[in-house]
């Protein structure tokens, strides 16, 4: 019971940390914090594989599995938008025939 409320402690301890610090991100550094958050994002989903593949009842295996979608997700949209933001930055291609 006791390790049960120091877990759930821990967790709403990180993410009141973690938005108040992305909080304060000026936006011009969010596409390099989104590059490195990826590589974190993957090692989330690495550790939901493992307590997934340690699971030992249904429940563990839910819980395990639904970590393990919810982390590729993080990690694909990461890209996803990572790739978005820095296509925004490279310079637009004139199209034949058109003049300018």
């Amino acid at each position: 019971m006791i390790e049960g409320l120091a877990a759930l402690y821990i967790f709403m301890l990180a993410g009141f940390t973690g938005f108040e610090i992305i909080s304060r991100v000026p936006v011009i550094l969010h596409t390099p914090l989104m590059s490195g958050s990826n590589f974190v994002h993957g090692i989330v989903l690495v550790g939901a594989m493992v307590a997934l593949g340690i699971a030992e009842d249904t429940t563990q295996q839910i819980i395990g599995f639904i970590a393990v979608l919810l982390g590729a997700g993080n990690a694909v949209g990461g890209y996803v938008v990572t790739e978005r933001m820095l296509e925004m930055f490279k310079p637009s291609k004139k199209k034949e025939g058109s003049e300018g």
